[in-house]
């Protein structure tokens, strides 16, 4: 879990993946003192190939993000501020992240890690 604010951020957005919420997208979005952190749907990696969209663009689109490890889970995440230190903000978000250890776990030892939000569904 990442502590602290970040100073100089003024707005935040983005999505995001719990590890403990493996086919989810996380939905994070800060403007000010206001903060939101919800779903934002299944990634396309939990969702069977049968029921993607059958059309070019999403093809496309999906072709540029997919990773064969992960396909298209990942973080994503944009601040907007003034004075941002970048790399404290990016040290942050980085000790939030698995180990590869942790990673090589997989959703069974996922399921057992903390989960400080609030459900989603």
């Amino acid at each position: 879990m990442i502590h602290g604010e970040f100073s100089g951020v003024i707005r935040s957005k983005g999505h995001f993946w719990l590890a403990s919420r493996p086919a989810f997208a996380g939905l994070w979005s800060r403007a000010g003192a206001l903060a939101n952190l919800d779903h934002a749907g299944r990634w396309w990696a939990a969702v069977p190939p049968g029921r993607w969209p059958h059309f070019p663009e999403f093809s496309a689109y999906l072709k540029g993000i997919w990773d064969d490890g992960t396909g298209d889970v990942r973080q994503e995440l944009m601040f907007i501020g003034t004075g941002l230190d970048q790399q404290a903000i990016s040290a942050q978000l980085d000790a939030a992240l698995l180990s590869d250890t942790e990673m090589a776990g997989g959703p069974d030892h996922w399921a057992s890690f903390p989960d400080p939000f609030p459900q989603w569904e």
